[in-house]
């Protein structure tokens, strides 16, 4: 069934603009755009007055599965993180916990006006986990690039993770520890997998301070890696030309501004970044430290650069929308433009700013999401999540959580 969504006004972010126009839906993509488009016969149509109707943000970096101990690690430094959440939760988790973790870090992403996340999902212990975290993200409904991680991978194990995401709305990429946090023996076997698979890279890479950066960066040189369909995450210690060489090679970054600050990683690089040409989405990373909407990402990312560059509200809502797409390596989202993933968010505009985009960036919350759509069907309507009984699912995660913070 088509769907038509009328009176608000559009924002659109590739290019950035401002549009006074309907906007048509059919078969999970968008048709048209344009003013006093007709109704087609039996359309739901969407009413939108006084509302700001924009492409539904991109989560380019989270791992989902942590929802269950939010906010166990704040104000504490990266090896304490590691400590806390993969020394001593991580082995907790049965794949119950990674199934109603990922769905409810999934449903918090389509509330709060996400509609696509690349969930870097490093908790699969066995394939029981793995078939729970893909179950997991599937059932939220949300579009979703599955970055598959584990320790010493296989090929079988991996084909198999593979066809359990099955396409559609969920993808699969392959998310190495290595080169700069396992041996190079263990990194080249996992990049050689996704080759094999023909899959793409989203991987932790120049965080870890400059050296580590350089060694990280030479290693894929050496070994043909370095291309394509890699996304490389954080990237505080990269240099400029660095930076331009990820960019000459196809590559993209995911930004965690907040998260990165806090656990003591460095300034984010947002704005070198998109200075080097490369393009650049931001991603919540973890609510162990940090938030999980993407208001709290774009103003953090802004303030951030905005000390260094000429940085605009208009670069943080493409980073937030276009650019997180191209990060998490989804095709046709991110913006208006026909052809494009039905993939909307209407936000209410209660308090209207005279720039739209800045009011987006800069004074809005999770509270303005009214209406949210995926593929073109509605999962939060009026403010109210209408997928996966989330009274279900908050009461399921607190007990989830309960057990897996108990022992401390």
């Amino acid at each position: 069934m088509a769907t038509i969504i009328r009176g608000g006004t559009l924002i659109d972010t590739d290019p950035v603009r401002v549009l006074n126009a309907d906007l048509l839906i059919d078969d999970g993509r968008i048709t048209a755009v344009g003013a006093d488009l007709r109704i087609p016969d039996g359309a739901e149509v969407l009413d939108a007055t006084g509302m700001l109707v924009l492409p539904g943000f991109v989560d380019a970096h989270r791992h989902t599965w942590q929802s269950g101990i939010r906010m166990t690690g704040p104000d504490i430094a990266f090896p304490d993180y590691l400590d806390l959440v993969l020394g001593r939760f991580g082995p907790r988790y049965r794949p119950a916990d990674v199934h109603i973790g990922t769905l409810a870090g999934a449903l918090e992403c389509l509330d709060a006006g996400i509609t696509t996340v690349l969930d870097w999902s490093h908790i699969q212990h066995t394939p029981d986990h793995t078939a729970a975290a893909v179950d997991g993200i599937r059932a939220a409904g949300i579009r979703a690039v599955f970055g598959y991680c584990v320790r010493d991978p296989d090929l079988p194990a991996a084909r198999a993770a593979l066809a359990a995401t099955g396409g559609g709305l969920v993808t699969m990429a392959m998310a190495p520890y290595g080169p700069e946090i396992v041996d190079e023996t263990t990194a080249l076997a996992e990049w050689r997998i996704a080759r094999e698979l023909d899959l793409p890279v989203t991987v932790h890479a120049g965080g870890y301070g400059p050296d580590s950066a350089a060694k990280g960066l030479d290693f894929l040189r050496r070994n043909g890696l370095l291309g394509p369909s890699t996304n490389y995450a954080h990237g505080n210690s990269y240099s400029d030309d660095q930076l331009k060489l990820i960019a000459d090679s196809g590559g993209t970054l995911s930004v965690s501004p907040l998260v990165e600050a806090a656990l003591g990683f460095g300034a984010p690089i947002t704005a070198r970044a998109v200075a080097a040409g490369v393009p650049t989405g931001l991603g919540a990373d973890t609510v162990v430290s940090g938030p999980g909407d993407m208001f709290s990402l774009m103003r953090s990312a802004y303030g951030f650069a905005r000390l260094e560059s000429g940085f605009t509200t208009r670069d943080a809502l493409r980073a937030a929308t276009v650019d997180g797409a191209k990060a998490a390596g989804v095709a046709d989202a991110g913006t208006l433009t026909p052809g494009s993933h039905a993939d909307i968010v209407l936000l209410r505009n209660d308090f209207p700013g005279h720039d739209p985009v800045a009011t987006v960036v800069l004074t809005m919350d999770t509270r303005a999401v009214d209406t949210v759509l995926v593929g073109g069907r509605v999962v939060k309507r009026g403010g109210h999540l209408v997928v996966a009984n989330p009274a279900a699912v908050r009461a399921e995660l607190a007990e989830s959580a309960a057990r897996l913070v108990a022992a401390g």
